[in-house]
């Protein structure tokens, strides 16, 4: 497999560049399977001779993500792939450096097409991709962008793979991705998996967990332990005696069951899970003039906050619709810095909260209205969920705010009192991670059903 890229950067001082854009098509040597297309905020300038080559400035830049909102993506879009780019060593020694800005060693296999060109086509007056690709009779559209110029290269590449008539390019890659072959005591574990949705716990021979996990399909989850070639998932192969699972029907239970029992047991391969589940928050403050403001900020235990999410671009992306859905202030919900009116007032979208046009009280009372639907602070709610067979429910009691656990009923039971479900859930600790899953699970789905009691 191949991660066909390339990488656009801010210029100046060698490895003090930042990266401006970048494109990654996953490419399996027949066609295009995956893809990633994203601008970056480099925080930092960009030389002017980059400006003019690219177009991109750092206005267009300005809410663009910054390199550690999508690292995670390029990490999974990357790995186990070989590492494919015109002139591979300036890219390759780009993203090995923003990853090292953030602590972490970034290790691919890289094929540079400008050296199999070389071999492959010999003969021509240039090897710069645009010359290259002008003489193949490639067609190139946003030349010196990220897009253009990936997709220019995987064009370029399947000529090279044609032209390998001796096939080292395929030799070369199977050797460094050789097939993994499951053994005989992983192909029965998967065996007793069962296709459902639930929490499942890998064992050493001793019987101690080293890994804790949840999927709505477990029996897959556990072929992909057993199949994968990262470093964890190799000591998980070698290290796996035997696996048990815990139906859960409901994701949000397994949700809730896996995170506690990884902060129980602390299995040794769940290291990174074990940091904070959420980074950012939305947060709320009166002005001077006394209308609710909104915030997207870093997360503050200290501080009460609304709801909470997994980075800021979900955030970002939580107010922009709640803008939308609620007929908010772009300007008071740190979405558009302005000391007169927003960009919606000037396209008369804003009832002109952001000039006092609209009065605090009326404006407030949307705002409101988005604070009580996305938290549960000071609520007595049960969230029902699926349950382990068709005429089963699950339960999450939530009381004055507070996640008190959960359990399961049968359909014919009535749940209509905290004292009825009280006998029924199982007691589980409330904490900032519970509460951010909880938070996350009911934007995302919509159709729960949630009974106040």
């Amino acid at each position: 497999m191949y991660a066909i890229l390339d990488i656009e950067t801010t210029g100046g001082k060698y490895n003090e560049e930042g990266i401006t854009e970048i494109a990654i098509y996953k490419y399996d040597g027949h066609e295009i399977v995956d893809q990633f297309i994203s601008l970056i905020n480099p925080e930092r300038e960009i030389q002017p001779f980059v400006v003019n080559l690219t177009g991109i400035n750092s206005n267009m830049l300005r809410s663009a993500p910054k390199f550690y909102e999508v690292a995670k993506r390029i990490v999974e879009i990357t790995e186990d792939c070989i590492i494919v780019a015109h002139n591979a060593k300036f890219d390759n020694r780009i993203l090995k450096t923003e990853f090292k800005r953030l602590g972490f060693d970034f290790e691919r296999k890289t094929l540079c097409t400008v050296e199999l060109a070389k071999d492959l086509i010999p003969g021509q007056t240039s090897y710069s991709l645009g010359r290259l690709v002008r003489s193949l009779g490639i067609p190139v559209t946003d030349r010196h962008r990220a897009s253009g110029d990936a997709l220019a290269t995987v064009k370029l590449f399947k000529i090279l793979l044609d032209k390998d008539t001796s096939k080292n390019i395929i030799q070369q890659s199977i050797r460094l991705n050789p097939k993994h072959q499951l053994e005989p005591r992983h192909i029965d574990i998967i065996e007793q998996m069962p296709s459902e949705t639930g929490v499942y716990y890998i064992h050493k021979a001793n019987g101690d967990i080293i890994y804790i996990g949840k999927s709505n399909n477990i029996k897959k989850r556990i072929n992909q332990h057993f199949t994968n070639t990262n470093q964890k998932s190799k000591k998980i192969q070698q290290n796996v005696a035997t696996v048990t699972y815990e139906a859960t029907g409901s994701e949000l239970v397994a949700l809730l069951k896996e995170s506690e029992a990884i902060k129980h047991n602390k299995p040794i391969y769940n290291r990174a899970l074990r940091r904070n589940v959420f980074t950012h928050a939305l947060y709320s403050f009166k002005d001077e003039n006394g209308y609710i403001n909104l915030k997207i900020d870093v997360a503050d235990g200290r501080k009460k906050s609304i709801t909470t999410f997994s980075n800021r671009q979900s955030g970002k992306s939580f107010i922009t619709k709640a803008v939308e859905d609620y007929n908010l202030c772009q300007k008071l919900t740190g979405l558009y810095k302005t000391k007169t009116s927003c960009f919606n007032y000037d396209i008369k979208t804003c009832h002109g909260a952001c000039i006092e046009k609209e009065s605090a009280e009326i404006y407030n009372k949307r705002v409101q209205e988005l604070i009580d639907k996305n938290s549960y602070n000071n609520k007595n709610m049960v969230i029902v969920d699926k349950g382990r067979a068709v005429d089963e429910r699950s339960a999450i009691l939530i009381e004055n705010g507070v996640f008190k656990g959960l359990g399961y009923f049968n359909l014919n039971y009535q749940i209509n009192n905290i004292e009825i479900l009280e006998s029924i859930i199982t007691p589980m600790a409330n904490n900032r991670d519970t509460q951010h899953i909880i938070q996350s699970y009911l934007r995302k789905n919509k159709r729960l059903k949630i009974i106040t009691l």
